[in-house]
């Protein structure tokens, strides 16, 4: 098929058709961060779990405080505290005519008490002025006790948060397809679930090719750049959702690069390399992948049912030409006894970082079970001095600032695929479609969001 021109459609197609949702596993809390639900989650214990006190303050009845002023203060005796984690009153006693209990937030509301007065409505039981705030029981017991001055009325209910007011028994508290953030984590642990079944983060092996590749850190000597496509893709990856570990650049040799992905499969449930993809004479992932099959790291028994993330029918890694620009040379497939997804990006800045947000980020949510694995697309007016150009028959994909507010989208930078530092200032990408050869300002068109 070398001589066939793939639409990035199909490219896309191929992908996802290939990569199956990761089997699902029961999680820790803690660990079942960024994972996606597998199944609805429902409510077992209402939330909250009984009527308690929204201040810190005194429970009371309301016909005990009606008309109540500063001038003329009800006077109520206290007859105990109700702490947070307190099942209620000592002796299971309740609140009685002219009676209040000090309570504080969060504390069950005590049997006989109908609403909850401030402690800054009352005189915090020292006899004097409005209280700011209650004093410590470890200083002051006997606040428990005595006669507190209400300032102010309530109403029935006042200050006190009923039980099930967030959620009861039987709601739905997560559907299946969530993504679980901080506060889902925080809604699960509140009704009483420990543990939760998801599909685990995606483990994404991302590394370079080239000899010309130095490390961030080290000095160039000549010929050399520095490494700076692993890292991006690296943090893409995680962006999407994935674990991701970086893999050191791999020299031009092809016994190498087999030999370093074989350690990786063991830990990845994707690898992405980039570069070495094109024509090239040291274009060493196209020498090195060609020919291997789903046997790659195993003993040439590969399991025709497929593994972790799935793969091609047949195995192996192909190799493509797309109508596209930048990004032209692409190579995916599946390799290993457990035909993990391989997904061979361009060596260019540019073509891979744009080669990641329209092929491996849609496989690596596909990999997490999301439904929706696209980035917003919207339509927005081209605002530019000059008259963009696009080869014909191809999809380009220029880096451009998308204004929300007014709708449009500017470009920024060239053309070519080496310019990073206008990848950095874009946040979305303005799409060019294969019939288009030319676009003038004012022209409206489709834009991918990357933020």
């Amino acid at each position: 098929m070398s001589g066939t021109i793939w639409s990035v459609d199909e490219h896309l197609d191929d992908i996802l058709a290939a990569v199956r949702p990761l089997e699902p596993i029961e999680l820790q809390l803690p660990d079942a961060q960024g994972c996606v639900l597998v199944e609805d989650v429902v409510v077992g214990v209402a939330l909250p779990p009984f009527d308690n006190s929204s201040m810190d303050g005194y429970a009371v009845r309301v016909s005990d405080v009606e008309g109540a002023t500063e001038e003329f203060p009800a006077v109520l005796t206290v007859i105990g505290d109700v702490a947070a984690g307190a099942g209620g009153l000592p002796e299971g006693r309740s609140v009685g005519p002219g009676e209040a209990a000090r309570i504080m937030t969060g504390a069950p509301l005590p049997a006989g008490a109908e609403a909850v007065v401030p402690v800054e409505w009352t005189d915090g039981g020292t006899g004097g002025g409005p209280a700011s705030a209650m004093r410590a029981h470890s200083e002051s017991p006997e606040g428990a006790s005595g006669e507190v001055r209400v300032h102010r009325p309530v109403k029935p209910r006042a200050h006190v948060r009923a039980k099930g007011s967030d959620v009861r028994p039987g709601d739905l508290a997560l559907r299946a397809g969530s993504v679980v953030g901080p506060p889902q984590i925080g809604l699960l642990a509140a009704i009483g679930r420990s543990t939760v079944k998801v599909r685990p983060r995606p483990r994404v092996v991302v590394l370079s090719t080239g000899s010309e590749l130095a490390q961030p850190g080290e000095e160039l000597t000549g010929g050399q750049i520095y490494d700076s496509n692993s890292f991006a893709l690296t943090a893409a990856a995680r962006d999407a959702g994935a674990i991701a570990y970086r893999v050191p650049a791999v020299a031009d040799d092809a016994e190498t690069l087999r030999a370093t992905i074989e350690d990786q499969l063991i830990r990845a449930d994707i690898v992405v390399t980039t570069g070495g993809v094109s024509v090239g004479a040291y274009d060493v992932v196209k020498e090195a992948l060609s020919s291997v099959g789903d046997d790659f790291a195993g003993d040439g028994s590969a399991d025709d049912e497929g593994g972790a993330g799935g793969g091609r029918a047949g195995g192996g890694v192909d190799f493509r030409k797309l109508a596209m620009q930048p990004g032209k040379p692409q190579g995916f497939g599946s390799i290993g006894p457990d035909h993990t997804p391989l997904m061979a990006l361009p060596g260019n800045p540019v073509s891979s970082y744009v080669s990641f947000e329209l092929f491996v980020r849609p496989a690596i949510l596909t990999l997490m079970g999301l439904p929706d694995v696209h980035r917003p697309r919207v339509r927005a007016t081209l605002t530019t001095d000059d008259t963009l150009s696009s080869p014909p028959g191809k999809r380009q994909f220029l880096r451009g600032t998308y204004d929300a507010d007014a709708g449009t989208v500017t470009p920024v930078g060239g053309a070519g695929s080496h310019l990073i530092a206008a990848l950095a200032q874009a946040d979305a990408l303005i799409v060019l479609p294969e019939d288009v050869t030319s676009v003038e300002s004012g022209t409206r068109t489709e834009v991918i969001l990357l933020r």
